[in-house]
């Protein structure tokens, strides 16, 4: 399963952490097929902090690790109008994505810092 977790302080995101593979893929043909729900996550997760880095100009840190799984991205401010759209652009596309495949899968969650 996939967890991610929003960081919010003052109601501004400072940033999210994502932990786990999904595990979508070992439900159908024994894990022979991709696994499609990590592979949408992984692309919203990473484009978005592409973009808030290349076309909102944001400053922030991040570390990976590709086989847990694991992703963190930290904003070093407070993120500008355009970048506070794009994160609630993840979140709303996570959350259908949690929706449509299942909480087992895909968990969605916020936490104040």
């Amino acid at each position: 399963m996939t967890t991610i977790v929003i960081r919010k302080k003052d109601n501004s995101y400072s940033g999210f952490t994502c932990m786990g593979h999904a595990g979508y893929a070992r439900k159908r043909l024994f894990g022979k097929e991709p696994d499609i729900l990590c592979a949408a996550i992984s692309a919203l997760v990473i484009g978005t902090m592409n973009s808030l880095q290349e076309l909102a100009g944001e400053q922030l840190t991040a570390a990976f690790n590709e086989e847990t799984g694991f992703i963190k991205c930290d904003f070093e401010s407070v993120l500008q109008d355009k970048s506070v759209f794009l994160m609630d652009s993840l979140v709303f596309s996570l959350q259908n994505l949690s929706k449509e495949y299942g909480e087992q899968y895909l968990q969605v969650n916020f936490e104040e810092v």
